[in-house]
């Protein structure tokens, strides 16, 4: 990379942070800073879901139990020891370390196994919480849980959310390019490619893998803490709910699956576009189908996504007009010197195979 490239992407990425940074000065209607305050969310899941499954090539389609379990560990905290006001923010730390927990014997299990049967297990374990969310009496069962009432003004209620919301999306983004930077994700990607030869390798592929888990679960059970608040309540259909999973790993197929700016792209399009739909027309389900269409279009059109699928497209506009072949003078050099050099072998294999025959 050179110096003016590398240049480029600061100011670019400087530029970005001063936009998201703007944004809800600039849109302070609350209707405009609720887009804003889900986009974030959902950019930080999406990036959180990629670390694992995007480098790892193992879909999970059960991250909606650390979610769910984020919120209700936020809920029933605040609810048992009987914390009210801005200080359940301080449980914010409780609802990702029980995503983690979660993780752990969820990933001992599931890991075991290879990938479609993986895929199979992770939505079994989603409907088994979803289930114990709604039978539950200390989860609240089928009512679900109210969050503490927070004495902020309705005007510029969804502010604090959203920036720490986007907070979290950059150190997630941050930490998702220091990971595919690393040695840690090199394993990741070495499991993905080939996993037997990885072990063959060296690599400790169980370890690999419940560690990359384990830190999805946790952000994004602090994510479903955020959500909770925000939210105010939470239900088990809305906690664990199935569509949240599809629609991550819709955004992440979108923009690019493994890389960096694929999940966040993929979060940008696709969720303020479902609030939209779902504020803009009655039927519930319009969103839905919308989004399963979507989804069978980037399977058959664009299946790299975004990301590497525009970069591709660059690369080709940017060598367009250019010569097939190397320079006159130079490639006729080349071409000399390379064949100099293949009458030389073959004339050294020749000589080795006439001894061969006299011996």
């Amino acid at each position: 990379m050179t110096l003016n490239s590398k240049a480029l992407k600061l100011a670019g990425l400087a530029v970005l942070a001063a936009v998201a940074i703007a944004f809800p000065y600039v849109y302070s209607s609350p209707v405009d800073t609720n887009y804003g305050v889900y986009a974030m969310i959902f950019v930080t899941v999406a990036s959180a879901w990629n670390i694992f499954s995007g480098f790892s090539g193992y879909i999970s389609l059960g991250q909606a139990v650390f979610f769910g379990t984020g919120a209700y560990t936020v809920g029933i905290a605040a609810r048992d020891w009987h914390v009210t006001g801005t200080g359940v923010f301080l449980l914010l730390p409780l609802a990702a370390v029980s995503g983690a927990v979660m993780a752990v014997p969820f990933g001992l299990i599931a890991l075991r196994v290879r990938r479609h049967t993986f895929i199979v297990i992770t939505i079994a374990v989603f409907f088994i919480f979803q289930l114990m969310a709604a039978d539950f009496s200390f989860t609240g069962g089928t009512m679900g849980l109210p969050a503490p009432f927070l004495p902020w003004q309705a005007a510029t209620f969804n502010n604090p959310f959203y920036f720490m919301a986007l907070g979290a999306a950059a150190v997630t983004i941050t930490l998702a390019w220091w990971i595919r930077r690393s040695k840690f994700g090199l394993q990741l990607r070495a499991i993905k490619d080939d996993e037997d030869r990885a072990l063959g390798l060296g690599v400790r592929t169980m370890r690999v893998k419940l560690s990359a888990f384990t830190l999805s679960a946790f952000i994004t059970g602090f994510m479903g803490g955020v959500w909770f608040l925000y939210l105010t309540q939470v239900l088990p259909s809305s906690g664990y709910d199935p569509l949240f999973d599809l629609t991550i790993v819709l955004m992440a197929f979108l923009g690019g699956v493994g890389t960096i700016a694929g999940p966040v792209i993929g979060a940008l399009l696709i969720e303020p576009g479902r609030l939209y739909l779902n504020t803009q027309f009655t039927n519930g389900y319009l969103s839905e189908i919308l989004l399963g269409a979507l989804f069978l279009l980037i399977v058959l059109f664009v299946p790299r996504g975004i990301v590497p699928t525009g970069g591709e497209w660059i690369r080709k506009f940017r060598s367009r007009g250019r010569a097939a072949i190397e320079p006159e003078g130079r490639g006729a050099a080349w071409t000399a010197e390379a064949r100099g050099r293949q009458g030389t072998s073959d004339g050294r294999r020749l000589e080795a195979a006439r001894r061969r025959e006299s011996e």
